[in-house]
């Protein structure tokens, strides 16, 4: 089924559910089997229909796949083997600390790659505060969540035995019955980022008695009735009730102890005595959420993919602490094992998620985000290292040392939750040594770097990919620096900003590969993947200078050859060489499936480039090409992303643009004008305040800014700052079907660059 039948479809199968679409709530519009139809050699999104609250410690999900599968929930499968609990952060990574819940009726059926019940989707009901499903053999599973836990409710078709299957999942596990309390208790161990003696406590509480019981061995799928304990690789428990049951079951975890997991079911689920209690207060949690913004106009599709994305934006990354019985936060530490007070967040991908999801997070949910930045150097201290992509432990995957970009985000918008001398302090450790784990763990061709000004290539691997992503966080170090008048480090990092420059090949027009001579990389073709690139190719990373857009330009040629640069990656051929790769990877393939020339919005690197008119006196190409990215990538239905969802940031990419505005260098205090997708937004901020921003007759149409006025005055600026938003106001565009080539087009009115133009 194509995307504009499925889109179609949910369209009208919304309409019917809510009737007067005027009365909908914003958790209404939400799709959470949103990019689903995935699969390993192409992406919709990878994600997983997850019910869960808002930045929860712990969410739930169906499960299509067998044990150990990264793809949890493929649409396009009718077997569900389980219900996990689930934290993966995105398909390639697996997941960590997961058990599972199965219903069965008649016989007990162990094997998860054998015991899976047919389904369909129109039997599934796929929300934020709640997920159902009824089988085709007439059990229904309803599921509501909490943020350390969920109510489930099992209901069994009558006259048919009733099983219930808790499976300890790939690693080892503990599990023990207590028949007379309703109550299975233990912890499960595994995934990779879950280090070697780590632990999920976790507590079931039944509301009906079990008739029969025992412990079940995943691994040889045998079972031994009556017995109430197992401990083991993959051991597991079973239940049986009563023929023709509708039980309901609460379910917590905690990583600190068992006492603690039983108190997180008490403090969020001890009072719900049906899982219709925990779905209205989920339900009421999600709606005060996602309607931080509201807003109006535009299709009920349009609203559909923007608050099903929002939604996702609100998932990572995710609470790691837990509550004590007087309220006060303390957690397991995922990078030394140990317990200690505050806030800790996990499960994110910095290299993802620095360029949208964390500025989002900055301006819709400061108090958090001030929390998180400072977590980060509590990390520190347990680590050794800051984080880079932690799930939940660090693993030092991808490429760059981007907390520094949070912590200068943070500072520039006001954030001043952290010690600033201290983040550069780690930074500098960061940037001048190799740590341990993947690439991003330290500083991968650190000595390269600092002695020729560039990282060498083939002597590193993805070298040109990396000297870029260094430059722009060495800007971070000065720019954090500099905030706060510290002369030392900020010469430290102002002498490494402009290496960007040094793998420029001005004879091709390019970033290239240059190995430890200064040799340039040979056989160049802009369409060949990896080698010195991550995940793309040259036309993908040319743009990769954030934070010095004005250099850039001077490199290329000056605006004219910039802008027909910007141009041509939209329409030069769709063409791929494998390169490095040996073969399509799924972000080749999506990039061709795009039909947008070399422009790759499926992953990272190039989502910020159709911004960079901004820059060049061209912004009304920024106005259209963002539009038509929004309307021709992205929707509400299974097949709704270009490419990984990953952990918020294709999602951000969305919401961001779709209020008019990107964060195209994260370390200032600027949001680069788009094209709203609305015809009026409302931002309501924490502090109270409100932001609308009021796009007079906007349509699918009329995608270019006429004139602009902020708070009553003319505003030609292409850009909004931090301030203007936070302040509250109303920001009113005059958007029409033709492009005004005046506005915003003086230098004045350009966003931040370090350098000026030549």
């Amino acid at each position: 089924m194509n995307r504009k039948i499925t889109t179609l479809l949910f369209c009208i199968t919304t309409s019917l559910y809510t009737g007067n679409a005027q009365q909908k709530d914003p958790v209404d519009y939400v799709n959470t089997l949103q990019g689903t139809n995935s699969k390993f050699q192409l992406t919709t999104g990878n994600t997983y229909p997850t019910t869960a609250l808002p930045f929860g410690m712990h969410t739930w999900t169906p499960q299509t796949g067998v044990n150990g599968d990264g793809w949890k929930y493929q649409y396009f499968k009718d077997e569900i083997r389980g219900f996990q609990q689930a934290h993966q952060c995105s398909s390639w990574t697996n997941d960590y600390a997961v058990f599972s819940l199965f219903p069965e009726i008649d016989s007990l059926q162990l094997n998860d790659e054998t015991r899976g019940a047919k389904f369909s989707h129109d039997n599934e009901t796929a929300k934020p505060n709640y997920y159902a499903v009824t089988f085709n053999n007439k059990i229904k599973t309803e599921i509501a969540p909490t943020i350390r836990g969920a109510h489930i409710r099992f209901s069994f078709p009558q006259h048919k035995k009733a099983f219930l299957l808790l499976d300890g999942y790939t690693g080892f596990s503990e599990v023990t019955i207590h028949p007379k309390e309703k109550t299975i208790t233990g912890y499960v161990h595994n995934g990779r980022g879950f280090k070697k003696g780590y632990k999920s406590f976790f507590v079931l509480k039944f509301d009906k008695p079990f008739s029969a019981f025992g412990v079940w061995d995943n691994r040889s799928n045998t079972f031994t009735a009556k017995e109430t304990e197992a401990k083991g690789d993959g051991k597991g428990a079973y239940i049986e009730f009563k023929k023709g049951t509708k039980v309901q079951v609460k379910v917590a975890s905690s990583y600190i102890s068992p006492e603690q997991a039983q108190l997180n079911l008490e403090t969020e689920l001890g009072k719900d005595k049906t899982v219709e209690i925990t779905r209205k207060k989920a339900r009421e949690v999600w709606n005060k959420q996602l309607s931080q913004i509201k807003v109006e106009g535009g299709t009920e599709e349009d609203k559909a993919t923007f608050y099903s994305c929002f939604f996702r934006a609100n998932l990572f990354s995710r609470k790691f602490y837990e509550r004590k019985a007087n309220g006060d936060p303390y957690y397991f530490s995922p990078y030394d094992g140990k317990v200690y007070d505050g806030y800790m967040y996990t499960d994110t991908g910095f290299w993802d998620t620095f360029r949208a999801q964390f500025p989002l997070n900055a301006l819709i949910h400061p108090e958090m985000h001030g929390r998180y930045v400072n977590a980060l150097l509590a990390a520190y201290d347990e680590n050794g290292w800051l984080p880079s992509w932690s799930f939940p432990s660090e693993a030092g995957s991808m490429i760059g040392n981007h907390a520094i970009s949070l912590f200068a985000d943070a500072w520039a918008k006001g954030l001043h939750t952290f010690d600033p001398e201290k983040a550069l302090k780690a930074y500098f450790h960061e940037a001048t040594n190799k740590g341990p784990g993947g690439p991003s763990g330290g500083r991968e061709g650190w000595k390269s770097y600092y002695t020729r000004g560039y990282v060498a290539y083939p002597e590193t691997r993805e070298a040109t990919a990396k000297t870029l992503e260094y430059a722009y966080d060495d800007f971070c170090g000065y720019n954090l620096a500099k905030m706060i008048g510290d002369d030392f480090y900020a010469s430290v990092f102002k002498r490494e900003i402009l290496n960007y420059k040094n793998v420029y090949n001005p004879n091709t027009g390019f970033m290239q590969g240059r190995d430890k001579d200064g040799n340039w990389s040979k056989n160049f073709d802009p369409i060949e993947w990896g080698g010195p690139f991550t995940e793309g190719n040259a036309w993908h990373w040319e743009w990769s200078v954030f934070h010095d857009i004005n250099g850039l330009i001077d490199l290329i040629g000056g605006q004219e050859n910039f802008n027909k640069k910007l141009d041509s990656v939209f329409t030069e051929p769709n063409d791929v060489k494998v390169g490095t790769y040996g073969g399509m990877i799924h972000e080749m393939t999506e990039m061709v499936n795009a039909h947008m020339g070399q422009y790759a919005h499926g992953n990272q690197p190039i989502q910020h480039m159709p911004y960079l008119y901004n820059y060049s006196g061209e912004p009304w190409k920024a106005q259209e090409h963002t539009r038509e990215i929004m309307y021709k990538l992205y929707n509400s239905t299974e097949n709704g992303y270009p490419g990984d969802e990953d952990q918020g940031q294709t999602s951000s990419w969305y919401v961001l643009s779709a209020l008019g505005i990107y964060s195209v260098c994260p370390g200032t205090d600027q949001y680069v004008l788009g094209s709203p997708m609305f015809n009026k937004i409302t931002i309501t901020l924490e502090n109270g305040n409100k932001f609308v921003i009021d796009a007079k007759n906007n349509s699918h149409k009329n995608v270019y800014i006429q004139k602009a006025t902020l708070n009553g005055k003319e505003y030609t600026k292409d850009y909004l700052t931090y301030d203007d938003i936070s302040k509250g106001g109303t920001f009113t565009l005059e958007m029409s079907d033709t492009p005004n080539k005046e506005r915003g087009t003086k230098l004045e009115d350009r966003p931040y660059s370090y350098s000026n133009l030549k």
